[in-house]
């Protein structure tokens, strides 16, 4: 996805950014500044680097080499070969490039780290990565070559060439040079000073850039799964007492009780079910019943995943650390993206159970013997088919992601002769979350397409007022299906539809304030 800045400006707190403003960030591309002080925190933080250096003791990766080098000595004269040389080495990425959006929060993060004043480098460095940031000038990141410890390297050493006027830019979709990047920007290729290259590529800014868009992409399919599986309720006649508010208390998880609330919400009302009120079963299939069961669990995932992002979206992930008030350089482990793999896991399990229950109710209501509606919601099946294709996408969309649902973070491949022993595969494990999304989207989009077939069917009866405004929308682009027609037509506009957010409003923004907004 390429994208072109606009004029807003968002002022940073180093190590106090929302979510919210990751995610104004991530769409809507503002320019960027940080809170006044900030310079003088990391000018100190530089200094004490700079003295430490003149001590002439060992400190690794600022006159060491790196991983299993670290016990090699570079001599001072060598110091800057040796921050330029760590690039060139690890720009080892491959793969398809990651979006300008993802890049210029990849950025954003890198600024807010390095702004924090543990990292050493110059203010010069930082102003530089802002200044091409806001300029729309994102560097080719190619998504992937990391395993998500010791940071993503790879990735991050890509990003780092452009400001030594290497590698390559992308300047409202075209790819340019690194040095005509920094040319368009006014700048001049740099020289990084001690410890400044590895600041820059040791962190974890690209698996968690990649998690929190993966989150973004979760809550949105989330909230439009709400109203689509309320409107197959109503297709369905389903009963509205599972979603009785004492039901939920008495078991007590936090999603639980507030996705029944929205549910109750959107069926208040109903024309329909007041007709059918005396016929409706006792007991409908999981699928209907078991909603607020399993789209609690799944909005308490995300709840989690958000809070656990927001912290790494503002840590200092580079390693070693300086603390100026000290004295001190401090080896860890902070790359280590163990956090941001799990949540990235956690999040593709989620997707999967959001898409997993939205495709078996689209079972149900193509079903004549369980929805009481015609075969494939078609007059006329047999000389038509009616959605019997659709439901077939989606479960081939939910298989799909199901497959890749698998978790990274089991995964470790010993790295670096030895040395980085234990990786997390954050990395890669959060760039699959955009791809299930989508499944996801389309999945939704289909029961979108589907439930309110089977509403119209119950003409004149007309669902609840909420849920006619869900029904409305769609029928703007997708009028009522009579006979068979090419369907593949009516699955994009809807899965544009919900794209755009148009069932958004119907879900109140509160429900994932936690998580998000």
């Amino acid at each position: 996805m390429t994208s072109k800045p606009n004029r807003d400006v968002i002022v940073l707190s180093p190590g106090d950014v929302t979510l919210a403003t990751w995610r104004h960030i991530l769409r809507d591309a503002p320019q960027v500044s940080l809170v006044a002080g900030t310079h003088e925190r990391v000018a100190v933080c530089h200094q004490a680097i700079l003295d430490l250096i003149a001590t002439d003791r060992p400190i690794y990766a600022v006159n060491t080499g790196f991983g299993k080098l670290a016990n090699i000595r570079i001599a001072p004269d060598q110091l800057e070969e040796l921050q330029r040389n760590l690039i060139l080495s690890h720009a080892a990425g491959t793969g398809e490039l990651l979006g300008d959006d993802i890049v210029r929060l990849v950025m954003v993060m890198k600024v807010t780290a390095l702004a924090r004043g543990f990292s050493g480098v110059r203010w010069e460095l930082i102003e530089n990565l802002l200044v091409l940031a806001n300029a729309g000038v994102y560097p080719c990141i190619p998504a992937k070559g990391s395993v998500g410890a010791s940071g993503d390297l790879a990735p991050l050493s890509h990003m780092a060439a452009v400001l030594l006027g290497l590698g390559e830019v992308r300047i409202e979709g075209r790819i340019r040079s690194g040095a005509e990047g920094l040319a368009h920007c006014g700048l001049q290729p740099m020289a990084f000073g001690p410890k400044e290259g590895v600041a820059l590529i040791n962190g974890t800014q690209v698996s968690t850039a990649l998690a929190l868009y993966g989150l973004l992409k979760a809550e949105d399919v989330l909230r439009a799964a709400l109203v689509t599986g309320a409107l197959s309720v109503e297709a369905a006649r389903g009963n509205d007492l599972p979603f009785d508010a004492r039901i939920q208390a008495v078991r007590g998880h936090r999603g639980q009780i507030d996705v029944a609330a929205v549910y109750r919400a959107l069926l208040a009302d109903s024309p329909i079910r007041e007709a059918n009120r005396a016929t409706l079963k006792v007991q409908d299939p999981y699928c209907l019943r078991c909603q607020p069961q399993v789209m609690g669990a799944c909005l308490d995932n995300l709840r989690y995943c958000g809070r656990v992002l927001s912290t790494e979206a503002n840590a200092v992930s580079d390693n070693p650390l300086v603390v100026p008030e000290d004295g001190e350089v401090l080896s860890g482990g902070n790359f280590h993206a163990e956090p941001v793999a799990f949540a990235a896991d956690i999040i593709a399990l989620s997707l999967c159970e959001i898409g997993s229950l939205c495709e078996r109710r689209q079972a149900l209501l193509v079903d004549a013997s369980l929805s009481r509606l015609p075969a494939f919601l078609i007059e006329g099946s047999g000389l038509n088919s009616g959605f019997m294709m659709a439901q077939v996408t989606a479960a081939a969309l939910v298989s799909e992601n199901k497959m890749m649902a698998y978790p990274a973070s089991v995964d470790s491949i010993p790295t670096s002769a030895n040395q980085e022993d234990h990786v997390s595969m954050a990395c890669h494990g959060a760039y699959r979350l955009a791809q299930m999304a989508d499944n996801a989207a389309t999945v939704v989009a289909l029961e979108w397409l589907m439930a309110a077939q089977g509403t119209d069917f119950h003409r004149p009866l007309v669902p609840s007022p909420q849920l006619a405004k869900a029904m409305h929308r769609l029928r703007v682009e997708v009028p009522f299906t009579d006979r068979d027609r090419f369907i593949a037509t009516d699955i994009a506009a809807a899965k544009r539809l919900l794209l755009d957010g148009q069932l958004n409003d119907l879900v109140p923004t509160a429900l994932v304030a936690e998580t998000i907004l």
